[in-house]
């Protein structure tokens, strides 16, 4: 396949904008004779006008060749190796060129070659990520004609969509985190192919759907990406416990807080806070059920425990290595809003030896969620932070 050249004015790429130490490897690899674009995600966000979060290179340099050219690097991997550049705490990415699986049969067996800039393009998830950046000739070069579905806005696989899909599922998931995250629309192709294909994500590690969950959650686009989760039938596939627990009510308290944790200023949302999110309306529901409904009111170490069998239920069954710090974070987070405003309003709870504890901050980031929706929590998010306050004084 010929790629297609588009220089400087074809497109609207600044090298002001692209990181001062990315164009520094790129261009001391390129004067050792060795090809090196700007790659991914990088080239699609700047093409967006969003600043990238990160600046991955892909040269035509081995790794060892990439290593004795800079002091700072360190090789990672055993199956394939990658280059890490590391200038003080920050890491650019540098991969060699590599081939990918194309046969219509199985899951990706093997990613581990090394190949050609055009092999490496077309090895890609969808168009959007298959675009490369000179940074010399400032031009993009284009095999997988990726410019013109961004300039549309389409979301498309690179190849045969229900081929890609079956070889590597998970990719069915980063698509409906683009539609989330970028709101383009998905061609009608490979939108026909994710809905048949559902069923294979279940073929998936539990890690790497988990991994990629996380990096969503960091986006701030996490109640439109779990909208479209449930219209496409992931959460009931990936999530059965929640999916069946959440009914009409729940879940629209569920996406309700999603929305006001998406919408904080802050640099990155916590994932902790946005599990909680999921978990809350749960809870909520199950204390009803087993005691408000029985006239009973449970005691702090009732609610923890059912904290803990809705965490197992919903999170570590399906994800058996979800990670215990988590776990122990978002229960502390819940159980602290019973305390915060306790079921029993005559009931104060001990607010100084909460407030000493280090996960105190992510409570009150959740009571703050929870002061746009009941004037109670409002009052207590501002006497917590009145006290808070003064406490650092």
């Amino acid at each position: 396949m010929l790629s297609k050249i588009f220089l400087d004015s074809k497109h609207p790429i600044s090298e002001k904008s692209i990181d001062a130490d990315a164009l520094k490897v790129m261009h001391r690899l390129k004067r050792h004779g060795y090809s090196a674009y700007l790659v991914g995600g990088g080239v699609r966000d700047l093409l967006l006008n969003i600043a990238p979060k990160d600046f991955d290179i892909a040269t035509s340099a081995k790794p060892d060749e990439i290593k004795a050219l800079f002091r700072n690097c360190l090789l990672i991997g055993k199956r394939f190796r990658l280059a890490h550049i590391r200038f003080g705490s920050k890491v650019l990415e540098v991969s060699t060129f590599r081939s990918g699986q194309t046969k219509d049969s199985n899951l990706i067996t093997h990613d581990n070659e090394f190949g050609t800039e055009e092999e490496d393009a077309l090895r890609r998830d969808f168009t959007i990520n298959g675009l490369f950046y000179d940074p010399q000739e400032h031009a993009i070069i284009d095999y997988v004609k990726g410019l013109k579905d961004i300039e549309n806005r389409i979301l498309r696989t690179i190849g045969n969509p229900t081929m890609r899909f079956c070889q590597d599922p998970v990719r069915m998931i980063r698509l409906i985190k683009f539609q989330a995250r970028i709101d383009f629309s998905i061609e009608a192709e490979t939108k026909k192919a994710l809905i048949e294909n559902i069923d294979e994500i279940l073929k998936s590690s539990p890690d790497r759907i988990l991994g990629e969950l996380f990096k969503i959650l960091e986006t701030k686009v996490s109640s439109k990406f779990f909208k479209l989760m449930d219209e496409y039938g992931f959460t009931h596939l990936l999530f059965p416990q929640l999916s069946s627990s959440l009914d009409g009510d729940s879940k629209e308290l569920t996406h309700r807080f999603l929305e006001l944790a998406d919408g904080q200023e802050i640099h990155q949302p916590e994932k902790n806070i946005l599990l909680a999110c999921f978990l809350y309306p749960l809870l909520e529901k199950k204390i009803q059920s087993t005691y408000l409904d029985q006239d009973k009111v449970p005691h702090l170490g009732e609610i923890y425990s059912l904290t803990k069998e809705l965490i197992t239920d919903t999170l570590v069954t399906p994800f058996p290595r979800f990670p215990r710090w988590m776990r122990e974070t978002i229960a502390f987070i819940l159980n602290a809003q019973y305390r915060f405003t306790p079921l029993d309003p005559k009931k104060r709870g001990r607010k100084f030896k909460l407030m000493s504890h280090k996960k105190f901050p992510l409570a009150l980031r959740f009571l703050g969620l929870r002061s746009f929706m009941n004037d109670r929590c409002a009052q207590e998010y501002g006497r917590f932070r009145r006290i808070n306050n003064r406490s650092k004084l």
